[in-house]
């Protein structure tokens, strides 16, 4: 039963595996995704956890019977195209081998704790991260989050149905929350920051504002070798010209964050020139106000790029989070707990930042040595993760062992 997080992990190496791209494409309520899903129920069932979905397919083990002012722990089990094999999963294998050792050590609960898998957290299918935590908390419109559509045309509502859930039921659940007394998440630190602190294990204590824009530039399709140069609307041309503007922009902003990973043209073929281009701007910086002069630069820069090929544009807000400091009460007493743990902030995002403004919520960081995340280089040794789940473990048992209001 205690086979530690990396030998839990080693039980899901191969589920999603990318042979294109490398690493795993693991997106929410695909058949790699359930299959992930269908393992942690096993693995609750084994540890007698008693496992339930709620109405946002968000999967919750419970230590005992659900009730107020419970603890809870876990991360996710999706990951982005072509991801590593730690983010998202280290985090709720940890979970697991965190009960694991509270029994070896003979720790009866004495107030509710729960391991939870959040759906669709990098947002790698549907375009929103932190799906269910945002449906959970009431951080999107169901109508709206029912109509997000992925890349093969199917609606989050038909995945679900498809999935064996009701998508007329989604949207935020008061009861869910009002179980949680407080979150905290363990995952692997997506960065160098505890490398060169040369330590295993750290306390998270901010997430920087971020969000996704998407850019559609409109021209003409035409036939690539009949079509003079001159004669050209082109919409990747204007999109080419904002992937370098958004460079710029971004080492312009102190501490900012500015990404184009996605972009697409139609039709997409080789002798085709597109009639339109999508693409998806990723923004970061210490604060809305910083954000959101990053995003207005950017988009300055892609009207007059759009204006100067004879092309529209259209831009849309697909998903926001403001900055996230993390609950100071809860993290005081997790430094407490665990003595001499560095504590940094993070540029990513994590189901903890959207908890983060209804219940106490508190990160543990696992070092990686690549500093490498969201790619196939991302790692942890071994002996980190068993770190971390030593932290972890002692983290929910200290939180565990009273029964007052709040935990800490």
């Amino acid at each position: 039963m205690a086979e530690g997080a990396t030998g839990l992990l080693a039980g899901i190496e191969r589920v999603g595996m990318d042979r294109r791209r490398g690493g795993f494409s693991r997106h929410g309520f695909d058949y790699a995704e359930m299959e992930l899903r269908e393992w942690f129920s096993e693995q609750a069932d084994r540890r007698g956890l008693d496992v339930r979905a709620d109405r946002n397919g968000n999967l919750w083990a419970w230590w005992g019977p659900p009730g107020p002012n419970a603890v809870v722990t876990g991360s996710h089990l999706d990951s982005v195209p072509g991801g590593g094999a730690f983010d998202g999963p280290l985090g709720v294998a940890s979970a697991l081998a965190a009960v694991d050792l509270l029994r070896a050590r003979d720790h009866v609960p004495r107030r509710p704790l729960a391991v939870v898998v959040f759906a669709e957290e990098e947002g790698g299918r549907f375009g929103v991260p932190c799906l269910g935590s945002r449906l959970l908390t009431g951080g999107i419109v169901p109508k709206d989050a029912a109509r997000l559509m992925d890349g093969n045309g199917m609606t989050l509502a038909e995945a679900m149905s498809g999935a064996g859930l009701d998508p007329q039921r989604i949207g935020r659940d008061g009861e869910a929350l009002r179980h949680i007394g407080c979150f905290v998440e363990l995952h692997v630190e997506q960065g160098r920051g505890l490398v060169e602190l040369d330590a295993p294990v750290g306390l998270a204590t901010s997430i920087l504002a971020h969000g996704r824009w998407r850019l559609t530039f409109f021209g003409e399709g035409n036939h690539a070798g009949a079509t003079p140069m001159s004669d050209r609307r082109d919409p990747v041309v204007p999109a080419a010209r904002t992937v370098l503007a958004a460079r710029r922009i971004g080492e312009s902003v102190p501490g900012a964050r500015a990404t184009v990973g996605r972009l697409s043209p139609n039709p997409g073929g080789t002798n085709v020139i597109s009639s339109s281009a999508d693409l998806w701007l990723d923004a970061r910086a210490a604060d809305d106000a910083a954000t959101r002069a990053v995003v207005e630069q950017v988009t300055a820069a892609a009207k007059d790029a759009a204006a100067d090929e004879g092309c529209e544009l259209l831009v849309v807000e697909e998903s926001y989070g403001g900055p996230v400091t993390f609950d100071e009460g809860l993290r005081g007493t997790l430094s407490a707990v665990l003595g001499d743990v560095p504590a940094l902030p993070t540029g990513a995002g994590h189901d903890a930042g959207i908890l983060a403004a209804e219940v106490p919520t508190a990160m543990l960081f696992v070092r990686n040595p690549t500093g490498i995340s969201h790619a196939p280089a991302e790692h942890a040794e071994p002996a980190d993760c068993e770190a971390g789940v030593r932290a972890l473990a002692t983290v929910l048992g200290h939180l565990t062992s009273t029964t007052g209001r709040t935990p800490w």
